[in-house]
């Protein structure tokens, strides 16, 4: 059996010492893998496909209407594709539902429409079939379809036999062409099929800015290159095709639009990149403190060793010898620290992922990979290095031989001695205090976002569930409309149904469009478009059932439908943008398209915080869901609605088996799809909030913990080494009250400088995270004050403790202690 190391025998000598350090260091390290893993996974890693550096997202800004960031028409994919000479890949796509029948019950999946060049593009080749070709996205050939790794698994248990066979996909037959390997996913989307767009390039015109662009650049081109190619090729663009009917070709001159081509991988982050690094910043601030105790543990130790240490350096053992060991026992310290700290950080990952928002980009690349042992391995050393060092440059190199030498049973009585382990202490105090006010902000934050009204009420209340009709399934606008009706007839009936509705985009959900609304009595310069207005197309009673009050006016009818009747209802912040208030509104009109109706305002209702709470409200106009003469349709109506429906029921598995059997039972091809509940979608849209404000609080509420132990271990400390002094004191008169004051009174001296230094700091660190903050100022006063004051309680309770058995003290048997 090999003999223990010096190094692990002197550990298990000590085994408090050891274990606490150990669990200290383990938290401090682990919790700082966990986050690093999801900064690698979603921030450093490279997308997952074959040189994804040359990966690009097509963008375009359009300052002449104050659009920053525009997207690709379906004009721009015919002229880039035919005169670019920077792209060696492009397409474009966008993400929708459709229908498939014929296996077993109707289904409605999430697809993904893409042009030839897209998946080429992202170079990740089927796994076992082909690509879409230039054939598959033109008009008027077979339908084809690939199918997306999941559901090939969910639905044909891995056959892959299925390739060539026939899916009816929206009443129409398509024939399985290809599937995508396991490990494939595209960008951040969830998706079940992949299915070719199809433009007909005889009826495409300028506009229509509803699709996303990738290109994958040829080799050795720059993003500046790739930019100005673009910026080459808009003026041919804008010569080559059509304006759409009712607007002039002037007005895409003067929105002035101009290349703005981003790396991929920033679209697929998005805003979440703040977020991380200001969680990796403040996960990084609990290590230090973690450090800090360790290292006060370290000072204890070393001054316990002294006997040893100077029988050693009697016998020869030089400064630089001594120092050396005891680095390399923090070192390994260190290293067993980061062991366990990867068990934590397992754990700790398993706990981010799960209470992580859906929405955060890049979930299937966050693991614990080569790059993350290597980080765990070098906040290991360092942290090791750090605490270790402390004690050694207490004693300032050479001195440390002297300080030992001369070690005395009185020498741990002077001041000196304490110095650097108050010093940590109060830095301890004042991270921590840092940490308490980021945490503070978020909860100050989540707070104000949860005050304002985001345009519904009692969201817990309102069952949602998506249906599509299809043109091939059916073509007439007005048997649509009916259908519909019939089925919103049968959900109403339902037993606890207070009311229900459609619209085509419910609160928070996303399904919107966004067109010019010029007003009739408004003059408008040529060549310009009047502003961008949000669009939703509602059935009657659709305010009532989610909660979004009247403010003046009337709701529509089915009359207004039914009749085509030119009536529309607005919100009230575009009434009061256009005309001073929601009064002033009824009765003036409105249109989209030159070529259009008029619509008469015929009711106005409050904001909605359609893009989340955080956001500004959007103007919204409310259209019947069948209008005619819209965009230059002689009959338009919505083919995918929401249904919203209020009732004490929702969620429940009777009640959506009701809701199931009234939609089948007036048509039993149409499928249901997300359902949910407008709560699920309201604390989707807090979800990246809620993850900031959980994790700071966490990390807040680790480094209020460690620091408080800190100011433990220093009073108790101060309380050994100090019990002869104590008896004497007791000796001579003083009351035991007056011997807690002290060591209190010592407690709160510490975290009193703590709390200065630390509100200096959080005063300039805490702007970092501004971008997290809603209507809340990173120096909160209100923040700050609290935090310092629960600082402050919390450091007499950690003091009062030692400070009690300080007090409880024998005088007879504190006079005979060394």
């Amino acid at each position: 059996m090999a003999p223990i190391p010096p190094v692990l025998r002197r550990f298990t000598r000590a085994p408090m010492f050891t274990a606490i350090a150990l669990i200290t260091l383990a938290i401090g390290i682990g919790a700082n893998t966990a986050v690093f893993s999801v900064v690698n996974g979603v921030l450093i890693k490279p997308l997952p496909y074959p040189n994804s550096d040359e990966l690009v997202g097509v963008w375009h800004s359009a300052p002449g209407v104050n659009i920053p960031k525009l997207n690709v028409s379906p004009t721009m994919h015919f002229t880039y594709r035919e005169e670019g000479q920077t792209f060696r890949e492009f397409g474009l796509w966008s993400n929708g539902g459709v229908t498939i029948t014929g296996q077993a019950e109707p289904e409605q999946v999430r697809s993904i429409d893409v042009t030839d060049g897209t998946l080429q593009a992202l170079g990740v080749a089927p796994a076992f079939g082909r690509w879409f070709t230039k054939e598959d996205d033109t008009p008027g050939t077979p339908e084809t379809v690939m199918l997306m790794p999941g559901y090939w698994h969910r639905r044909f248990g891995g056959d892959q036999s299925v390739v060539g066979r026939t899916l009816t996909i929206d009443a129409k037959p398509h024939t399985v062409i290809g599937v995508m390997p396991d490990t494939f996913q595209f960008l951040d989307e969830q998706a079940d099929v992949l299915l070719p767009m199809r433009f007909d390039r005889s009826r495409v015109f300028l506009g229509n800015f509803s699709y996303q662009g990738i290109a994958r650049l040829r080799p050795g081109v720059t993003l500046e290159q790739a930019n100005a190619d673009v910026g080459r090729m808009l003026p041919i663009w804008l010569k080559a095709w059509p304006a759409p009917m009712g607007l002039d070709r002037k007005v895409f001159e003067n929105a002035h639009i101009g290349p703005g081509l981003t790396p991929l991988k920033q679209d697929i982050v998005g805003d979440i990149r703040e977020t991380l690094w200001v969680l990796m910043g403040t996960i990084g601030v609990v290590l230090l403190i973690a450090c800090a105790n360790v290292a006060n543990l370290l000072l204890v130790r070393v001054e316990g060793r002294q006997q040893e240490l100077a029988t050693r350096a009697a016998l020869g053992a030089g400064w630089r010898r001594i120092a050396r060991e005891l680095l390399h026992e923090s070192l390994l310290l260190g290293l067993m620290g980061g062991v366990l700290g990867l068990g934590v950080a397992y754990g700790a990952l398993k706990l981010l992922l799960a209470i992580g928002p859906e929405t955060l980009p890049r979930l299937r690349d966050i693991t614990i990979d080569p790059a993350v042992l290597g980080f765990t391995l070098l906040a290991s050393l360092l942290s090791g290095l750090f605490f270790g060092a402390i004690p050694i440059l207490k004693y300032s190199g050479p001195h440390l031989v002297t300080a030992i030498r001369s070690a005395t049973r009185t020498s741990s009585h002077s001041r000196e001695r304490h110095r650097a382990r108050s010093v940590l202490v109060v830095a301890q105090v004042a991270l921590a205090l840092v940490l308490l006010v980021a945490s503070g902000l978020m909860i100050r934050t989540f707070q104000t976002l949860r005050n304002v009204q985001p345009g519904f009420t009692r969201p817990g209340e309102v069952q949602m569930l998506r249906v599509s009709i299809p043109e091939s399934v059916q073509a007439d606008a007005e048997r649509v409309a009916r259908t519909y009706n019939e089925i919103l007839e049968k959900v109403a009936a339902i037993p606890g149904v207070e009311s229900a509705a459609m619209v085509s985009s419910a609160p928070l959900e996303g399904f919107n469009s966004n067109d010019p609304v010029g007003a009739e009595d408004k003059t408008y310069d040529p060549g310009k478009i009047p502003p961008i207005r949000r669009f939703k197309f509602i059935s009657p009673d659709y305010f009532r059932t989610v909660g979004t009050p009247l403010v003046a006016g009337r709701d529509i009818t089915w009359t207004d439908v039914f009749d085509d009747r030119h009536v529309v209802v607005i919100s009230d912040n575009m009434a009061r943008e256009m005309w001073g208030s929601s009064q002033a509104a009824l009765g003036k009109r409105i249109r989209v398209a030159n070529i259009d109706h008029w619509r008469e305002i015929v009711g106005v209702v409050g904001d909605v915080y359609d893009d989340g709470v955080h956001e500004p409200a959007s103007t919204i106009v409310y259209w019947p869901m069948m209008v005619s003469k819209f965009w230059g349709n002689e009959r338009f109506v919505a083919r995918s609605l929401t249904y919203v429906v209020r009732s004490e029921r929702t969620s429940t598995d009777a009640f959506l088996a009701q809701v199931r059997q009234a939609v089948w039972s007036v048509n039993g091809s149409l499928p249901l799809a997300l359902v949910r509940t407008l709560q699920d979608v309201y604390d989707r849209s807090m979800a990246r909030t809620t993850f900031a404000l959980v994790m700071l609080a966490i990390a807040g509420g680790m480094a209020l913990l460690l620091g408080l132990i800190g100011i433990y271990g220093v009073i108790s400390y101060a309380v050994s080494q100090r019990t002869r002094e104590i008896g004497i004191r007791m000796a001579l008169g003083v009351d035991h009250k007056e011997v807690k004051r002290m060591f209190v009174r010592h407690g709160l001296v510490l975290a009193g400088i703590g709390i200065v230094i630390g509100v200096g700091v959080a005063a300039g660190v805490t702007r970092l995270m501004a971008s997290l903050l809603f209507h809340v100022s990173p120096l909160d006063g209100l923040t700050y004050v609290a935090v310092s004051l629960v600082l402050a309680t919390a450091a007499v309770l950690a003091s009062y403790l030692p400070a009690r058995r300080a007090a409880g003290l024998d005088p007879v048997e504190a006079l005979r202690a060394e």
